[in-house]
Order: C-alpha cells, then structure tokens, then sequence
C-alpha cells in the first residue's frame, strides 16, 4: 500500500536528497529539505530553482516529524540522534533509492559489491546503450536514482547501489541484480560486524521474484559463505573464472565464454586484471539476462573504456605504460592491481594512512614491483613491510619524476596509493588527474 505522500521531509542535502526532494516536488508534494551541516552551493542552486524549502545548520525537529515519508540519504548513520528519536516514534524512513522505485515502471539492473561496483556498472550501462537499449545510469554513480526518475523516461535504469542505500529499501526490486563481492568495508556502520555489512549487501536481492535474475560471483567466499543464509527466490547465475556447478560465464584459455558461448577473447577487451575479468563476466551476464544479443555484447566489450582513476592507461612512452589507479584507497584494490600487472612496477603510493595492514601485499610486492615512489609523510610502513628501494616525495610531480628515472622499457609506472589523498589532494579525482598531467609534461619533456 503506498504511503500518504502529501508532506516529504529529507535528511540530508547531498546527491541523494537533493534528487529526493526534487523528485517529490515534482509529484506534487510539500517538500522540507534538512541538513544538519552546510548545503554545497551547486545543491543549494538546485533546491532553490525548483522552490524547495530548506535548512543547513541543524534541524528544526517539528517539520521533520509532521512528513508523512522521511527520506534518509545513505551518508546519515542509523546512530544519528535525529534518525534514532524518529524511529522510536515509528516514522516511516526510508532510502532515496526505495522512494526513488516509487514512482517508475522502468525496468531495473542495479548492482552492489565492495569493490569494482563503479566500472562494472558503466560497463552493463554500456552493453546495453550499444545494443541500442533506451537507458540511464545512475545511482551511486553520476545522478541519484531519484533525480532521474524525476527528469527522465527511460525503458531501463542501471543503477550503482550501496550497503547504505539498501539498508533503508521497503520494496525495491531490480529486475537483475548483481553481486560482486563482499570484503570487510565501512564496518563502523555495521558494528564492526561482517555478517550485518553482508547482509545490507545481500537486501538488493530480498525482493526479487522468481521471474527475475539474481547474479552473483562464485569465487568470492563473502559471498558464498553466506548465500546459502538468505531467502533469494530469483533465478541464481553464477560466475567465476573457472567453470564449475551451475557457473553460467566463466573464462577458458582467456575466452569469456556464457552459457557455453565463446564470446570474446578478454585481451581483446580495454580492461585489465584478474577483478575486471570477474567484472565483465558478471556485466556479461546481467546484458544477456536484459536480452542483449551476444553480438552486441561483443561490440560493448571491444569499445568500453576504463573509468577515470580506476587502473586508466594513461600513456607509453619510452616503452613505460603509465596507470592511473587513484582509486585504489584501500589495500584491497591495491591487491587487485598489483595482481593484474604483467610487467615490473614502478609503484607510487602512499598519502593519508588508514591504519592499513600492507603485509597482504607482501608477495605481490617482492615477485612485482621493482621500487616504491611514496607520496606524503606517512612513510613509515612503506620501508618497514617491504623489502624494496623506497624513494620518499612530497610533490605528484616530484613523484613523478622519481619514478620516470626509476623507470626502464618494459615497465608499468603505477599510481595505487592505498591511503586517502587528503594531505596533499582535494580527493583522489584531483589526485589522478594531477598524476596524469605531471606524466604528460614529465615525458614530453623526455621524449618529445
């Protein structure tokens, strides 16, 4: 039954809400928009051209509590007072996402995991834009779900989830999910408890039917340690890099193969690593499960290009193939770039530490890397983990440099930081690009 939508109240003003109360305003309803911080100019600018009442600074409690529907952006905790005392007194709370599916016949493909979620939903958004298919991307990625839904009219919708965007859904049902992998993550938010954080990535399949496909990656124990715990009524698919019991896309001698279909070679593909070969065999899966016909899907895989940041080629020069992997905040994405390398790496590392255990990197580091270029001060673990020449700097291009002279023909140059970049970075976008630019003027210089 749907819920009287008369009156929304929002918490929070970030992606999420600001499509959340635009969404609302367009249907019809009064709109109370509250952020107990400051409201980012480019939101605010959009809140008051569609005439939405706000706040910033803190909540005025009354007009939050009248809303027939409080819509909760992902990045508020449960443990916030305001989110506590709202659900002692039973209000409705839900996630931009869930409000989102409200208002949309669409269909939908959303995909969650913790890691490989943004490049694996770009490059499902992509099969199915090149077999032609009328569809949005969105999500956690580019515009929320709400704010599509609210500006646009697509036959599909792809959409990148989050354990925080499906801890608050009611009746959310994608057509085709997809997931990835579970690995510990954000785990202040689930009690530093593994089991509840899988279980928040476990909901985007809760409501599923029979008639629709639930994707997930054999290969991954997170997953399949606990598929077994939840009630998934959707038709399974599993994937791995090896065909086993009821794999439906798996790889052979290098070949992507689906449901016994040779499709493409995955050399042939722009993407690289062992994580990218389970990503497109999953993004595989979820096209051909929207119908896509395998010759489409051989045209989307040769023709898709890497995500900015995410293990994105950036040059060769001197016979050095030069990688932007800014994203790789953690040591598990750096394992998995680490593991994809071919070549010797000149490694470039290093930033704001999070309390990261390196020692799981230990033998990719001494069978892979050649010398480690560090970035910032927190140096400290690079010399005492790894028994390699480690080059200190404080510039990208001082970094950059450093690991051009370190550099012979035959070698990766890869940026894989495993830290946060706010020491000497806006965010690890100004990172990678800063990466990029220094190595353009750095080997144009060298080799004109």
């Amino acid at each position: 039954m749907q819920p009287d939508l008369s009156y929304i109240a929002i918490l929070g003003a970030g992606e999420s809400g600001t499509g959340a109360a635009v969404l609302a305003k367009s249907r019809g309803a009064q709109v109370w928009l509250s952020d107990a911080g400051r409201i980012q100019d480019t939101y605010r600018a959009v809140l008051e051209q569609h005439g939405i009442g706000f706040e910033e600074g803190g909540h005025t409690e009354e007009k939050i509590w009248a809303a027939d529907v409080i819509v909760k952006s992902p990045g508020i905790p449960d443990k916030a007072p305001i989110v506590q005392r709202l659900r002692e007194a039973g209000k409705q709370i839900v996630s931009e996402i869930e409000f989102g599916s409200w208002f949309t016949d669409a269909r939908i493909v959303a995909l969650t995991g913790s890691n490989g979620k943004t490049t694996t939903t770009s490059l499902v958004w992509h099969l199915l834009h090149t077999a032609g298919y009328d569809v949005a991307l969105g999500g956690n990625i580019g515009q929320s779900f709400a704010y599509l839904v609210a500006t646009t009219r697509p036959a599909w919708y792809v959409l990148e989830v989050s354990s925080f965007q499906l801890d608050d859904i009611q009746r959310f049902r994608p057509d085709v999910s997809v997931l990835l992998n579970i690995t510990p993550d954000h785990l202040d938010r689930y009690q530093y408890n593994l089991d509840l954080y899988a279980a928040a990535k476990f909901r985007i399949a809760e409501n599923q039917t029979p008639a629709d496909v639930f994707i997930y990656c054999q290969d991954d124990p997170g997953i399949m340690s606990r598929l077994g715990a939840y009630p998934v009524l959707a038709q399974r698919q599993g994937f791995a890099l090896a065909a086993g019991p009821d794999t439906r896309a798996w790889l052979e001698d290098g070949m992507i193969v689906a449901d016994g279909e040779a499709l493409l070679p995955f050399g042939e593909t722009q993407l690289m690593g062992r994580h990218n070969q389970l990503n497109t065999l999953s993004a595989v899966l979820a096209a051909r499960a929207c119908g896509v016909p395998a010759e489409a899907i051989r045209e989307g895989l040769r023709t898709f290009r890497p995500i900015e940041h995410r293990l994105e080629p950036v040059t060769t020069a001197g016979g050095v193939l030069y990688i932007n992997d800014s994203k790789a905040t953690n040591v598990d994405s750096v394992f998995f770039a680490l593991e994809g390398m071919t070549r010797p790496v000149i490694w470039l590392a290093g930033g704001v530490d999070k309390g990261n255990d390196y020692t799981v990197l230990q033998p990719l580091v001494r069978d892979k890397v050649k010398a480690i270029v560090t970035l910032g001060p927190d140096t400290d673990k690079f010399y005492r983990d790894f028994d390699k020449p480690v080059t200190p700097t404080m510039h990208m291009t001082e970094a950059v440099a450093a690991a051009v002279r370190l550099a012979t023909p035959g070698d990766v140059v890869l940026l894989s930081p495993a830290c946060a970049s706010f020491d000497l970075f806006r965010n690890y976008e100004d990172r990678g690009r800063q990466f990029k630019d220094a190595v353009m003027k750095t080997v144009q210089h060298i080799h004109p």
